[in-house]
């Protein structure tokens, strides 16, 4: 999907194209965004704006404002992608159009936990209902863009195994998951599915890329650091460490 295996995660209101091409010394991919698509998430993504200061991308066109970033990363050695929260499925195919031309993955959010966009319908919500989820990741593989579906652990009530093998039934392709502190569900998810594991949280260096690598992720993403090019150094490092010793390892 990417190489080399490491991802910058977006950050909302401040993972934009500029962002990534900072990043992409280091980085094989990078998901812009967030980016709220559809009326409940972009009034959502206001009240947090308007309400707790927050940084948020709200553009006029949302879809025009998506092709005019991955655009911005023509020429750019790194595969773009781009995370969207959406409670509908029609918007998210339009972005996903635009994506396909330009190779880059679509992410849906069902991840964030913010209540404005929860009491919307999206973000973490999804993973509580993954019949609504279903519909967003079948759009984007309608569109023929790569889908990604951005998840969480530790969220009560929610058997995070079985969304992924639901997803993964209906076309996703990735998973990218914020393992919280129970790192070791990225094991659970490798051995019961074949997504491509992308994993989130503490990714810092050595240790952490080992530890998650380990347990089967395919890739580890940075998050806040993500503008650190200090952390950013560490972690290709520790990637590149890792997938020599697996090269050296291999029968011949």
């Amino acid at each position: 999907m990417f190489s080399p295996r490491l991802a910058l995660a977006s950050l909302s209101g401040e993972a934009d194209a500029e962002w990534a091409r900072q990043g992409a010394e280091w980085a094989g991919a990078a998901f812009l965004g967030g980016i709220c698509l559809d009326g409940p998430t972009r009034a959502a993504a206001r009240e947090m704006v308007a309400d707790r200061d927050r940084t948020e991308f709200l553009p006029d066109d949302p879809v025009a404002f998506v092709d005019d970033e991955l655009a911005a990363l023509g020429g750019v050695d790194v595969r773009p992608g781009i995370n969207v929260r959406s409670t509908t499925a029609e918007p998210v195919r339009e972005v996903a159009e635009v994506a396909a031309e330009h190779d880059a993955i679509v992410e849906i959010n069902a991840h964030c936990r913010q209540a404005e966009l929860c009491a919307a319908g999206a973000g973490e919500t999804l993973l509580r209902n993954p019949g609504r989820l279903e519909p967003l990741i079948q759009a984007v593989g309608a569109a023929g863009a790569d889908v990604s579906v951005k998840v969480r652990a530790e969220l009560t009530g929610v058997d995070l195994v079985d969304v992924a093998e639901r997803i993964e039934i209906v076309g996703a392709d990735a998973l990218h998951v914020d393992a919280m502190d129970s790192e070791a569900v990225i094991q659970d998810l490798a051995d019961a599915t074949d997504l491509f594991l992308i994993a989130n949280n503490g990714v810092r260096g050595r240790a952490s890329v080992h530890e998650y690598l380990g347990y089967g992720a395919d890739a580890v993403s940075v998050g806040r650091p993500s503008d650190n090019p200090e952390v950013l150094s560490r972690v290709a490092d520790a990637v590149a460490e890792w997938a020599a010793s697996r090269e050296a390892e291999a029968p011949r």
